[in-house]
C-alpha cells in the first residue's frame, strides 16, 4: 500500500507532538505503561537479573552439596555428578556458585539502596531548598566525593573481621551516594523554576509535597540510572575485595571462588571449569545490569529509543521504511489526501522538485 508524502508547503508535525494529541484509547494507554517493559534491552536484563535473584533467595536450598563439603575426587572436570567440576579439596563449584549468588546480590542491592536514599534526600533538598541548605550539602557533597571507598573497606573489614557482607554494603552506601547527589541537584535546580512548580507554589502547596510529587516524578529515570550505576559497581567492589583476600575467605561469594582458584593455581592446573564458571557469573551479571542502564535511557530519551531504527510508525499507525539517501515526508494525519501537492515556482518557470519514492508498508 502507498503512503502519501505531505505537499512541500505543509509544516511537518513532530511525532512526538502528534502522539500526544492523538486520541488516548486503552491500547495506547497501555502501551504507554508499559514501554519501558517492551525494550529489548530492558526486558532481558530483567528477565536475567530476576533469574539472579531467585538463585540469591533459593540458592543455598537447591544446591546439591554442601559448598564446604570435601571429597575423593579431586580437580575433576565437569561430570553429571559435579556440573561444574571440583576444586582441590573436592567441592562442588556449581554449589559455590550458587550459594556465592546471594552474598553478591545482598551487597549489591543494599548498597545500591543506602546510596540512591541519600542522593535523593540531600541533592533534591539542596536544589530545591537553595540558600544555606545548597551550601552546605554541596559542601558534605563534595568531601565524600574524594573519600576512597575501596580503602575505607579494607580498614575497616580488617578492623572489624566479624562485619562481613553487612559492613561492606553498609561502607559502599555511605560512600557512593554523592555523584548522585549533585546530578540530582543540577536537575531540581531547573526543574524548580518551571511553571508547574511556580503553580503548585502559588496554590500553597507545602515544600514537601511539591518535592515528592511535582519534582521527584520528574527525577525518576535518573534515580533509577543511578541506583544500577552503584549496584554494579558494589557487586565489583565486593567480589575484587573477596578476590584479594579481603574479609572471611571462608563465606562463598564468586570472588571466594576465584580466590582459591588463584591461589591453587587452577590455570596453571588447566583447571579452567575452577574460574571460568564464576567469571562468566560476573560477566552475565554486569551485562544485565548495563541492560537495564541502557533500557532507562532509550524510554527517557526518544532519540535513542529510535536510533538504528530501519521502520517507524507514524501517528496514523503507518510504517515508513527508511532508506538511505532517501528522506521520506511522513504525514502524521489519518485523513486521506485527494490534493496534488504544488509545484513551487522560481523565476516565473515552474521548478521541479525531486522527491523521494514513496514509501511503501
Amino acid at each position: 500500500m502507498t503512503i502519501p508524502t505531505s505537499s512541500i508547503d505543509q509544516v511537518i508535525l513532530d511525532q512526538d507532538l502528534a502522539a500526544q494529541t492523538a486520541p488516548a484509547g486503552p491500547g495506547r494507554a497501555k502501551r504507554r505503561r508499559f514501554l519501558f517493559v517492551s525494550n529489548g534491552k530492558a526486558m532481558t536484563g530483567l528477565i536475567v537479573l530476576g533469574i539472579y535473584l531467585l538463585f540469591a533467595v533459593i540458592g543455598p536450598w537447591v544446591a546439591p552439596y554442601d559448598p564446604d563439603a570435601r571429597s575423593n575426587q579431586l580437580v575433576q572436570p565437569p561430570s553429571a555428578d559435579h556440573w561444574f567440576g571440583t576444586t582441590h579439596l573436592g567441592q562442588d563449584v556449581f554449589s559455590q556458585i550458587l550459594v556465592g549468588t546471594r552474598a553478591v546480590m545482598v551487597v549489591g542491592l543494599a548498597a545500591g539502596v543506602i546510596a540512591t536514599l541519600l542522593s535523593v534526600l540531600i541533592g533534591v533538598t539542596a536544589g530545591y531548598l537553595g540558600g544555606g541548605w545548597d551550601d552546605g550539602l554541596s559542601a558534605l557533597s563534595n568531601v565524600f566525593l574524594v573519600i576512597p571507598a575501596l580503602p575505607l573497606i579494607i580498614i575497616l573489614t580488617a578492623a572489624v573481621p566479624e562485619g562481613g557482607d553487612a559492613l561492606v554494603a553498609l561502607i559502599i552506601g555511605f560512600t557512593s551516594w554523592a555523584w548522585g547527589a549533585r546530578i540530582l541537584r543540577a536537575q531540581t535546580l531547573s526543574l524548580r523554576r518551571r511553571d508547574y512548580v511556580e503553580a503548585s507554589r502559588a496554590n500553597g502547596e507545602s515544600t514537601w509535597r511539591i518535592i515528592i510529587f511535582e519534582i521527584l516524578p520528574n527525577l525518576t529515570a535518573i534515580i533509577a540510572s543511578g541506583f544500577v550505576g552503584t549496584v554494579i559497581f558494589a557487586v565489583t567492589s565486593e567480589i575484587t575485595l573477596a578476590f584479594i583476600g579481603i574479609g572471611s575467605v571462608s563465606s562463598w561469594n564468586w570472588g571466594t571462588i576465584l580466590f582459591w582458584a588463584q591461589g591453587q593455581q587452577a590455570l596453571a592446573q588447566g583447571a579452567w571449569w575452577w574460574f571460568v564458571p564464576a567469571g562468566l557469573a560476573i560477566a552475565f551479571l554486569g551485562t544485565a545490569l548495563s541492560l537495564i542502564n541502557f533500557g532507562i535511557d532509550e524510554f527517557v530519551s526518544p532519540r535513542l529509543r529510535s536510533m538504528g531504527k530501519t521502520k517507524l510508525k507514524t501517528a496514523s499507525g503507518r510504517t515508513v521504511r527508511m532508506r538511505v539517501g532517501f528522506t521520506p515526508v511522513m504525514d502524521n494525519s489519518s485523513a486521506p489526501h485527494t490534493h496534488a501537492s504544488p509545484i513551487p515556482v522560481i523565476g516565473g518557470k515552474p521548478t521541479p522538485v525531486n522527491r523521494s519514492k514513496e514509501a511503501t508498508r
